[in-house]
């Protein structure tokens, strides 16, 4: 069927309301909207769907949500009917529309007589992880869009371990969402009924005390907040997200007093008026976090974005500037102080073990390994981490202390398989006390940690591939790139190619393969002569191939100088 047949389909479907038939009929003179709308079903891979919100079979809509909760739920009714009584528990975050397509993906479990756990409002993403696990569930849905822009809006799935969902299951919920027609296949209740009836369940406070319980099991030394309490200052937004709520009482509970929170930022807005991106990668949406902090005295700022699953933070130099410390540079400096609290605490477990993704610091390896501690790379995605963690502690191969990767994702302790910004936050601000007891700002740590690990520099790069040929040039730059490997880079000779896709690593001197552990991921690797890890992948959720470089060097200057030089390189593949 040709996209016009599709969009023609759409207008005539009952299903519609007549405002979505207006919203198409509006768009019916301009070919390439409807093309862009109606070309092919958003995919749905492991990450669940992601996209625009707006009438069309590549949106995000209720109809799309529908179908795609049709598909899940005939997945779960093949797993029989004990696994079916366990139900799903489900989750949104404040964007426009989270909460009306939470509902409908309720009403069509329901629909198909699969109990429904539904929290009552927003919440962090790592709570509906815990969700899944504390309450059994066969599976978790979670309707968020994380970081993306306003226009976004997305749907995660999530499977028993409170992991997002296996590539064997996704493979499932794709294929029966083409078998599925999008609007005669659903099988809907009636939202008040499926309460009445006890197929929806809502959960509230009492889920928020469970998890908080877990979030605070993580501490490991209150007294040291206690000792710098009454003078220690930080600023706190959830860049008008769910961690609104939570995080600032986890940081009271903790014992911090001082937490100042943006007060624009504290108001729930799936517009997100007060930034650009609700990204904590991006320094410009903490404007309002340093203009705050200046006026208060604090010297730590941390935000969290909009489904609190990943937080970001900013630190007080000496001169009186606040200085973003990247995900990568974070992740080092809570390992390093988890390594050293659990010492001085005397908890640290047996065959202590770190976690990490191929694009995440190699610092993050050397800390481990000059502490005792074992450390492992996984494919992108916390889903890998997860499984990492599971398989290593069933084992009994290590206990993991901590897991993280680059893009301001960190988690820890036992209960939950997901990047956790509550947790994460408690540690940060719990670190951060304990360094200013030391008369140090975090600033001032990292320092101190590149004197005793050595220099590191990263660099992150997206090559934007936007439009209906985006898809194609990435593709293309991919199949490029493997078909003729650079011999060198910038320069600089390559000395081993690595396709994760296949799961080899060639000696570009020698030709000699070796087959590595990790495979199945469309991700290059090239380690340079000089030391340096250049990393190509495309996004799964947005239309751009990123670009890692992770380097080193005998002092900053030289780490730097590598990553700008390998950052030219990386600019170059754009054509």
């Amino acid at each position: 069927m040709s996209y016009r047949d599709m969009y023609e389909q759409w207008l005539a479907s009952p299903a519609l309301s007549d405002a979505e038939k207006a919203e198409l009929q509006a768009i019916a003179a301009d070919e390439k909207e409807i093309e862009s709308r109606f070309f092919a079903p958003l995919d749905f891979g492991t990450a669940g769907l992601r996209g625009t919100m707006c009438v069309g079979l590549h949106q995000m809509n209720v109809h799309v949500i529908r179908h795609a909760t049709q598909a899940f739920a005939e997945v779960i009714l093949a797993e029989g009917p004990e696994a079916v009584k366990r139900g799903v528990a489900v989750c949104f975050d404040c964007r426009n529309n989270s909460q009306l397509f939470a509902r409908e993906a309720a009403r069509v479990m329901a629909g198909n007589g699969i109990p429904v756990r539904l929290f009552e409002s927003l919440r962090p993403t790592p709570e509906l992880s815990f969700a899944v696990r504390e309450y059994g569930c066969i599976a978790g849905i979670n309707v968020t869009a994380s970081h993306n822009p306003k226009e976004y809006n997305g749907y995660k799935v999530y499977w028993e371990d409170g992991a997002q969902l296996p590539p064997v299951h996704a493979d499932e919920v794709a294929k029966k969402m083409k078998e599925l027609d999008v609007f005669t296949s659903v099988k809907l209740s009636d939202y008040d009924q499926a309460v009445a009836d006890g197929l929806i369940t809502i959960m509230g406070a009492e889920t928020d005390e469970k998890f908080l319980a877990n979030v605070m099991a993580q501490a490991n030394d209150p007294a040291v907040v206690a000792q710098v309490a009454d003078t220690f200052k930080m600023v706190y937004t959830p860049f008008h997200g769910t961690g609104y709520k939570l995080i600032p009482e986890a940081l009271r509970r903790l014992g911090m007093k001082h937490v100042i929170c943006v007060p624009e930022q504290m108001v729930i807005d799936g517009d997100f008026p007060t930034v650009v991106s609700p990204n904590p990668e991006n320094p410009e949406g903490f404007a309002l976090a340093v203009e705050l902090a200046k006026k208060e005295g604090a010297d730590f700022i941390l935000g969290s974005d909009p489904d609190a699953d990943r937080v970001g933070i900013m630190v007080k130099t000496s001169d009186g500037d606040f200085v973003v410390i990247s995900g990568n540079q974070t992740g080092v400096l809570l390992l390093d102080y988890l390594i050293g609290a659990k010492k001085r605490a005397g908890t640290m477990p047996k065959k202590p073990v770190a976690l990490k993704t191929i694009v995440t610091t190699e610092m993050a390896r050397k800390v481990a390994q000059v502490n005792g501690l074992q450390c492992y790379d996984t494919f992108t995605g916390f889903k890998f981490l997860a499984e990492k963690k599971d398989k290593l502690e069933s084992t009994g191969e290590g206990k993991v202390l901590m897991s993280y990767e680059e893009s301001y994702g960190y988690m820890v302790g036992d209960y939950v398989r997901d990047k956790d910004a509550v947790s994460a936050s408690m540690l940060l601000s719990e670190m951060a006390a304990w360094y200013a007891s030391q008369g140090m700002t975090l600033y001032d740590a990292l320092q101190a940690l590149y004197q005793k690990y050595g220099f590191y520099a990263e660099k992150t790069m997206n090559l934007v591939m936007p439009g209906l040929d985006g898809l194609k040039k990435m593709a293309d730059l991919m199949a490029g790139l493997r078909q003729t490997p650079p011999a060198e880079i910038a320069g600089t000779k390559v000395a081993v190619w690595k396709d994760y896709k296949d799961g080899s690593a060639v000696n570009a001197e020698t030709g000699e393969k070796e087959q590595m552990e990790l495979t199945g991921s469309n991700v290059l690797r090239y380690e340079m002569a000089d030391g340096t890890s250049v990393i190509v992948r495309p996004s799964g959720t947005e239309p751009k191939v990123k670009v890692y470089i992770l380097a080193n060097g005998a002092t900053k200057a030289e780490a730097d100088e590598k990553v700008a030089k390998y950052a030219a390189w990386a600019e170059s593949l754009k054509g």
